[in-house]
This record gives C-alpha cells, sequence and structure tokens, in this order.
C-alpha cells in the first residue's frame, strides 16, 4: 500500500484548518475535517484495521477536495496530495462505485460525452431548464442545465472607445496560443471559448485550434481512478504537442490537471506541456490587459478553488474584471469557500453539495445593492451557484470573467474587421 504518512507528519492538530473546512462546517462533524480526515489518511496508511472501514471510505469520499486548508495550515501539509494517494490507494482495494465507474467511463470517451451533452444543449435551448429550476433534486440538476446558457447582456449600443494606447498590445508576431476545448466547457460552455479566443486576439495573442484533444482527466485522478487518467493525460499531451507558445484554459479545474501532467505522467513531454498552460486570466493579465467600452454592472468575484488554491491564481481574474470601465466590482464575501461543485461531487453527493452551498447563495442574496452578475472561472462553479441562485428566486445571472471583457469589447469596436484592419495596423 501507498504510504501516506510521509506528507502528513508536518500536521499538529491545532485546528487552524478547521474554519477553512466547507464540509466541517457544513456538518460539525470532526471526521469530516481537514485535521479529522489526516488521522484516517494516516491509519489507513498503516493498514490499522480498527480504524480503516466504510466509515473512512464516507469521511474521505465526503471531501471536496477544494485544498482551502492548504493556505491555512502553519505547517505546510500537502492535503490535496495526500487526499489523492489516498483515495487511489482506496480504489485499488475496494473499487469504486457503479454510479462513479459509470461517470467516469462517460467522461472517458469523446464518443460518450458528446451526444449526451449536446442532448443536454439541445433541451437548454427550449429554455425548459431555467424554468424547472427548484429545489428538488431534479429541479436543482435542471437550474444547473440552465445556468450553462450564454448570458444576455441587455446592452445594445457600441461605443467607440479611443485613446492612444488603444492597439498598443497587438504585434506582427503575436505569441501563439492553443485552446484546451475539454469536454463540459466545449459542449456547454462554447460561448465562453468563443469570448476567450476574441478577447485574448484583441489582447496580441493568435490562437490556434488543436485536435485530438480529450477530458483532462481531472475528474479521473479525483476519484482514486489514475490509470484512466494517465491515459487521457497522454492523449492530450500527445494532441497539443509543442503547437503553440501557451496552452489556454478557462476552466480552474481543468487548467490545475494540466499544469500537474508532468507529475502525473513523468514524461519530458508532459513537464514541458504543464509549464506552457496558463489560464485566460493569466494571459490576459499579463498583456494588460487593454481597456473596453463601459459597463454599468453591479458584479460580484466569486473565486473557484482550482483557481485560487491550486493553481494560485488569485489577483488575475480581479485584473480582468478591472479592464471593464464603469463595472462596480465586489469580491463576495466568502469567497475563499468552495460552492459545494468540486466536479462529479455534487451529482454524487447532492445533499452535502447544497449544504455547503448554501452560505454562499445566502451572502449574495444580502449583498447591497444585490449584483446583476456573479463571475466566477469553473464549469461547475457556474453551474452550481447558477442552479442555487434559479432555485432562490434570485434573478442574477452567472458568468465567466472573460464573457464580461468580451461584451465589454464588442461595445467597443475590438471586434469590427475596419477597426482591426484601419486602427491596429501599425
Amino acid at each position: 500500500m501507498v504510504s501516506t504518512v510521509g506528507p502528513l507528519d508536518p500536521c499538529v492538530h491545532c485546528g487552524f484548518c478547521l474554519p477553512a473546512c466547507p464540509t466541517y462546517l457544513a456538518t460539525g462533524d470532526e471526521n469530516d475535517s481537514p485535521r479529522g480526515r489526516i488521522v484516517l489518511m494516516q491509519a489507513l496508511a498503516r493498514g490499522d484495521k480498527a480504524i480503516v472501514d466504510s466509515a473512512l471510505t464516507m469521511h474521505l469520499e465526503n471531501c471536496l477536495g477544494c485544498r482551502g486548508c492548504e493556505p491555512a495550515c502553519p505547517s505546510g501539509v500537502q492535503y490535496g496530495r495526500a487526499l489523492e494517494t489516498a483515495r487511489r490507494s482506496l480504489a485499488n482495494s475496494r473499487g469504486l462505485s457503479v454510479a462513479l465507474r459509470a461517470l467516469l467511463a462517460l467522461f472517458g470517451s469523446p464518443k460518450l460525452w458528446r451526444p449526451g451533452f449536446t442532448l443536454a444543449r439541445w433541451l437548454r435551448a427550449t429554455g425548459l431548464p431555467a424554468r424547472l429550476a427548484a429545489q428538488s433534486r431534479l429541479g436543482f440538476a435542471m437550474g444547473m442545465l440552465g445556468s450553462t446558457k450564454r448570458t444576455n447582456f441587455r446592452l445594445a449600443q457600441p461605443t467607440q472607445v479611443n485613446g492612444p494606447n488603444s492597439c498598443a498590445q497587438l504585434s506582427s508576431s503575436p505569441p501563439t496560443v492553443a485552446l484546451f476545448r475539454g469536454c463540459v466547457m466545449d459542449t456547454l460552455f462554447g460561448h465562453v471559448h468563443e469570448a476567450t479566443v476574441r478577447t485574448l486576439s484583441a489582447n496580441g495573442f493568435h490562437v490556434v485550434e488543436v485536435s485530438g484533444q480529450v477530458c483532462c482527466g481531472a475528474l479521473h485522478e479525483h476519484a482514486g481512478a489514475t490509470a484512466g487518467a494517465r491515459a487521457l493525460a497522454a492523449t492530450n499531451v500527445a494532441a497539443m504537442g509543442s503547437h503553440a507558445d501557451f496552452i489556454v484554459v478557462n476552466s480552474a479545474g481543468c487548467g490545475a490537471m494540466l499544469k500537474d501532467y508532468g507529475d502525473l505522467l513523468g514524461t519530458t513531454a508532459a513537464h514541458r506541456l504543464a509549464g506552457r498552460v496558463r489560464d485566460v486570466s493569466e494571459l490576459l493579465s499579463d498583456r494588460g490587459p487593454r481597456a473596453g467600452a463601459p459597463l454599468p454592472y453591479d458584479v460580484a468575484y466569486d473565486a473557484a478553488c482550482h483557481l485560487q488554491y491550486a493553481q494560485g491564481v488569485v489577483a488575475q481574474p480581479l485584473d480582468i474584471l478591472r479592464a471593464v470601465p464603469g463595472l462596480r466590482l465586489r469580491v463576495l464575501p466568502g469567497s475563499d469557500q468552495c460552492c459545494g461543485s468540486a466536479g462529479l461531487y455534487s451529482v454524487l453527493r447532492p445533499s452535502l453539495a447544497r449544504a455547503v452551498l448554501e452560505p454562499k447563495i445566502n451572502e449574495i442574496a444580502s449583498l447591497d445593492p444585490r449584483p446583476e452578475f456573479l463571475a466566477t472561472g469553473n464549469p461547475g462553479c457556474l453551474m452550481q451557484i447558477g442552479a442555487g441562485l434559479l432555485a432562490g428566486g434570485l434573478d442574477i445571472d452567472v458568468v465567466h470573467p472573460v464573457e464580461l471583457l468580451d461584451r465589454s469589447y464588442a461595445l467597443a469596436g475590438y471586434y469590427r474587421s475596419e477597426l482591426t484592419k484601419a486602427g491596429c495596423a501599425a
């Protein structure tokens, strides 16, 4: 059995992690806290049969894997790494549940997930999912699907932005960027991909398409199905090759996984690919980004866990939003807490996922003035929070930060071909 004792040894059981753990706050159970789970993981590594039972599996699977406990830990315990090792050990010794195996099989093949999500997109187009959103399990699932729709920004008149720096970021030899499309993003959030390509192009990047991509493998790795994760990662490494200077990702969970490919696969090609991966907010922030036309909206920003904790990307999404003049931006109180999405977690453990989400929805509802948009950089978070808002009867749209910048650029006229040719030709 693979040992997890080493990485967990620095834990002194001080308890600083407790208020940073969403599941502990929801259940009040010490075994659902990082400190409690560390004791369980150490017992698992020792093979302590007095502790290793079905309850251990339940408490480890109850963990969201958000890694919010890591920055709260004064001893620097690498909790996320240890959790993945423990789940891998459990998967090898006890196997995965039927439901989890079925879901991982679905995401393991584009021939399975693409038709399924295409049907979901057609259902979304009817408008029924948003209208059927409710607090029930089925109603919440409908709300999650309804939250993936393209946003109507309700501003029609374009405004030309003039200024000496309007085209300063464009160059004759732009860096090339390959867009990682993923699975959920590619089928349900294609409009975010479109906004990503446009805003990067407007800031001097040349975006290229790369075929042969598959799911990033994060869902498999987080479940302990490492063989499946490695197979998907190897396919993506082979597909991406050296097609571009950077690989851009607009899904926090996918980005964290791609940046971890070097450790997952251990090959030179995987390490090289991981070193070229950037969240879209990182690339745009490094280039400025260019200011667009004013958008007079109240916007609350909620940080995705795998962006701020797993990737350490904190300020850059705010740089995107601050490049939009007129935007009245607030960081949501409690933004450091997980929303309860966590990949497949909200599907497999809906009750606890909803309990984790509830404080965040209450926080959004209490804001004065109430925001028109909630911005966050991960598809699962957009769906989870969006469903919670719909179920609570709150008229607040969920958007990816790049969508607001894209709308600002469109109103500024940056996407008109005559502006690109005449105004930015130098």
